[in-house]
């Protein structure tokens, strides 16, 4: 469900999104919390409610420690920021859950997982492909979800 990245691609390039949710039904159903205003929520929440700024604070100082432990001592790169890059606030409630589905609990990971689970696909999403991994072309959502709001909803939020 959450794929792991380094902070420096093979090329050289920076990276800082640490944990990249890999799982369609999960991506989508955040979608559809974007869409309808998660993020601007979510950011004007952290402006209004001290108690979860200082946690989202948490979250991106947790984020970008554990990345750039990951980078080789010799790397100059500029600052990277927290969850998903972003510098303060929220950028995007799917790099927040993907932190949060990778072990890594935090307050609005937490939250967001409590809007799109469970995952109950009818089939699993990915499958062992010998030397590495693939989607199943099987893969399917449940007929019905009615967990989030309707795509239609408004505009993306990040």
């Amino acid at each position: 469900m959450v794929a792991t990245v380094p902070p420096v691609l093979a090329n050289g390039e920076p990276f800082p999104t640490r944990f990249w949710l890999s799982c369609p039904l999960a991506h989508r159903r955040i979608a559809r919390l974007e869409a309808a205003g998660g993020v601007r929520a979510a950011d004007a929440r952290a402006g209004d409610d001290a108690a979860f700024a200082a946690s989202l604070r948490d979250a991106h100082a947790r984020y970008a420690t554990e990345r750039d432990a990951l980078l080789p001592r010799d790397a100059r790169l500029a600052p990277r920021g927290g969850v998903g890059g972003s510098r303060g606030g929220v950028k995007c409630l799917h790099a927040h859950y993907a932190h949060h589905a990778a072990g890594r609990l935090t307050a609005l990971g937490a939250e967001v997982a409590a809007r799109i689970e469970p995952l109950d696909c009818a089939s699993p999403c990915v499958t062992s492909a010998g030397d590495g991994f693939r989607r199943d072309p099987a893969w399917s959502e449940p007929a019905l979800d009615a967990r989030a709001p309707s795509p239609d909803a408004g505009a993306h939020g990040s």
